[in-house]
């Protein structure tokens, strides 16, 4: 016989606005994006506002600081910067220092900053990730507001409602779900990148049009060769419609916070996310998912989900846009002789809980999620891809 119970439920709605702005030299006195966002809810206060930088963005912009400076100066009556922008590390190997987001938590304690302040981070993704974490988790969440200055941030993950630090050698374990008080998409903050930084917003771009927009990825096919020179009005358009399709999945699709199990905009990341792992992040997160496409594109059409032609014309794209296809760590066996990669599989159902939820495409623009995959026919795939490819320089 059971116990006699009681409960209450209700249902909790949670509206969210995700803005998106794309400008040039934020910093500059005549402009206005940040200080509109930044504008103190009651007349007569100053909005407590603290700044985070990469140091990694330095070379690209050495004036930075000094337009910083003069910027909250010449609105000083509306902002106040509780201190000088301070300095962050950058890059994946950032995110397996703890000690980081301690920092990051003694200013933002040191300088009484509460949930109406608000925290700037200016930096890459890794540094986004970090500093949102950190400002996510104080006080239950402090505002923030994200300056991408990659293209693989300002057209991804920069847009995107996810923080997090990586922990027990696993990409991103320890993170939240928190949509950002507002992303300022800056393309003035592009075009001093190395070119291996300005490449990798493409493969994102290149994922999320085979999921989900044909006409997309056949415009990139298009204009691969003005992509390959990085002719900057193409690069803007192209980061510029990957941006909005991150956005407006994340807005319809019903799952924002991934409660299911499912995790389309991953195509391709269950490989690259073990990539970057056994190489210690040495692969950029860029290349680590054109590796992981050429996988699971090759998978897919040894499983006859997808035309042979179809992917041979993906991989193509892929090549002349200068990215690799092969890692010699897609080989690597543990001391019992099992293939390492295969573990990411059961990492990457791990990390959402559930069932094994795989994006794959059965067609240009036309995402299907499978719950199995056969571990020997990716096997075959990657021994495929070693043989027509060379390996990425680890």
């Amino acid at each position: 016989m059971t116990s006699p119970q009681s409960y209450i439920r209700k249902n909790i709605r949670l509206e969210c606005s995700h803005t998106v702005f794309f400008t040039r030299d934020s910093f500059s006195t005549k402009n206005d994006t940040l200080s509109e966002i930044l504008q103190p809810k009651r007349e007569g206060n100053r909005t407590k506002t603290l700044v985070f930088v990469d140091e990694g963005i330095m070379d690209g912009n050495p004036n930075l600081l000094e337009h910083i400076s003069s910027y909250f100066r010449s609105r000083e009556d509306r902002i106040n910067l509780v201190c000088p922008p301070k300095f962050i590390k950058g890059g994946e190997p950032a995110k397996n220092d703890w000690g980081l987001v301690e920092y990051i938590w003694e200013l933002l304690n040191k300088h009484g900053m509460c949930r109406h302040s608000y925290v700037v981070v200016i930096g890459g993704g890794a540094s986004l990730d970090l500093v949102g974490f950190a400002a996510s988790t104080a006080h239950r969440g402090v505002r923030l507001v994200r300056f991408p200055t990659t293209t693989l941030s300002q057209g991804d993950g920069g847009v995107g409602v996810k923080n997090g630090v990586n922990y027990f050698g696993k990409k991103n374990w320890v993170g939240t779900f928190a949509v950002p008080d507002a992303v300022v998409n800056d393309f003035s903050f592009l075009h001093g990148l190395p070119k291996t930084q300005k490449r990798a917003g493409y493969v994102e771009a290149i994922k999320v049009a085979l999921i989900r927009d044909r006409s997309f990825f056949e415009f990139i096919e298009e204009n691969a060769e003005q992509l390959s020179s990085f002719e900057e009005k193409t690069l803007e358009q192209v980061i510029r419609k990957s941006a909005a399709l991150h956005l407006d999945h994340i807005a319809s699709s019903g799952d924002p916070f991934e409660k299911g199990s499912a995790r389309p905009l991953d195509f391709g990341h269950w490989v690259a996310h073990k990539l970057e792992q056994l190489s210690d992040f040495k692969i950029c997160h860029g290349d680590a998912v054109a590796i992981g496409l050429a996988v699971d594109l090759t998978y897919a059409s040894k499983v006859g989900l997808v035309k042979p032609k179809t992917t041979q014309r993906i991989l193509s794209l892929l090549t002349k846009l200068g990215f690799p296809l092969y890692s010699n760590l897609l080989h690597e066996v543990t001391e019992d002789g099992k293939q390492v990669i295969l573990e990411g599989l059961e990492e990457f159902r791990e990390h959402l809980g559930g069932e094994l939820t795989i994006t794959l495409i059965q067609g240009v623009g036309e995402g299907i999620e499978v719950h199995a995959m056969d571990r020997e026919a990716i096997l075959t795939s990657v021994d495929e891809l070693q043989s027509l490819h060379p390996s990425l320089t680890n």
